[in-house]
C-alpha cells in the first residue's frame, strides 16, 4: 500500500467512524444525525455526547409498531431556488413526499411561492435559516432565534410558518464553526432550547455529497447515496435544491428507484420522527 493510499484509507475510516457515532447518538437524541455539506470542514471530530439529550427511549416510543422496518426520508436544504421545480417534478412523478429545509436569504425571494406548491403537494416544509451566514446566526442564542424569526416572517405569505416545528441547524448539530462566534457551549444551548420549545432538530445519516465542489454528476450523486446507505434501515438523506445543485434532480429518479427496489418506505421527517 502506498502512502497516499494509506492516508486515503485512514480518512475514509475517520468519516465512517464519525457517521456511525453520529447515527447512534443522534437517534438517541430523538433526531437523525449528520454533518452539513458532506465535508470534514467545521465538524466535531469526536462529538460531544454531553450535548445530546439522553432520550434513547423517545425514538422507540415515537416510532411505535406502525413504523415500517425500513424507511427513508429524502431531505433538501437551501431552497427554494431555480432547482426546486425539477426536484418537485421528480418527487411528484414517483409519488414520493420529501422534506425541505428552507432558506429565505433575499436572493431567492422570487422562488418562495414554490413553498405553497410544495406544501400543497404533500411535502414537508421545515426551517433552515434566513441568512445561512454562520457569523450572523451563531453569534449568540439571541442571534440564532432572530434568524429563525426572520425566516418565518419571510415564508409566512406562502405557508403556515407558525405551525412549523422542525428545523435543521446550518452546519449540523455538531458543527464546530459556531464556536468561533458563540463559544463552545452554543450548540448545546441551542439544541436544549429547541427541545424546550417542543420542536425537533434534524440532522442526517446519508449524504448525497451534491453540494461539494466540482458539481458532481447525477450518477456520482446516486452512487454516493447508495454507498452511504449501506446496510442502514432507517435513513435521512441530505440533498440540496439550491441553484448550484441541479444534477440532484437528475439523480432523484434513480435514487428513488433504488430505495423502492430495496424495500424502503418513503416518509417525511415528521412521519419518521413525530413530535410527542
Amino acid at each position: 500500500m502506498t502512502l497516499s493510499e494509506y492516508r486515503s484509507l485512514r480518512k475514509r475510516m475517520r468519516v465512517a467512524a464519525f457517521t456511525l457515532f453520529a447515527f447512534v447518538a443522534g437517534f438517541a437524541a430523538g433526531a437523525a444525525p449528520g454533518f452539513t455539506g458532506c465535508t470534514q470542514q467545521d465538524l466535531t471530530p469526536v462529538p460531544d455526547t454531553s450535548a445530546l439529550c439522553p432520550a434513547a427511549a423517545a425514538f422507540a416510543d415515537n416510532a411505535g409498531s406502525a413504523q415500517p422496518e425500513k424507511w427513508v426520508c429524502l431531505t433538501f436544504d437551501d431552497g427554494p431556488s431555480r432547482t426546486t421545480p425539477a426536484v418537485l417534478a421528480a418527487l411528484d412523478a414517483a409519488g414520493v413526499h420529501g422534506t425541505f429545509f428552507v432558506v429565505a436569504t433575499g436572493y431567492n425571494e422570487k422562488y418562495l411561492p414554490l413553498l405553497t406548491q410544495a406544501a400543497a403537494a404533500g411535502h414537508q416544509i421545515a426551517l433552515h435559516s434566513a441568512s445561512h451566514e454562520y457569523s450572523d446566526i451563531y453569534g449568540s442564542s439571541e442571534a440564532y432565534w432572530a434568524d429563525i424569526a426572520l425566516l418565518k416572517e419571510r415564508i409566512a405569505p406562502y405557508v403556515d410558518a407558525e405551525s412549523i416545528r422542525y428545523l435543521r441547524f446550518p452546519g449540523g448539530s455538531t458543527n464546530t464553526v459556531s464556536r468561533r462566534y458563540g463559544g463552545r457551549e452554543l450548540m448545546k444551548q441551542l439544541k436544549s432550547e429547541v427541545e424546550q420549545k417542543g420542536w425537533q432538530w434534524v440532522d442526517w445519516n446519508v449524504c448525497a455529497e451534491d453540494a461539494v465542489g466540482g458539481h458532481p454528476s447525477a450518477d456520482t450523486i446516486y452512487r454516493n447515496v447508495v454507498r452511504e446507505t449501506g446496510q442502514q434501515t432507517n435513513c435521512i438523506v441530505l440533498m440540496h435544491d439550491s441553484s448550484s445543485t441541479r444534477t440532484t434532480a437528475e439523480a432523484l429518479p434513480d435514487i428513488i428507484q433504488w430505495y423502492t427496489d430495496n424495500g424502503y418506505t418513503f416518509l417525511t421527517v415528521a412521519e419518521a420522527l413525530p413530535l410527542s
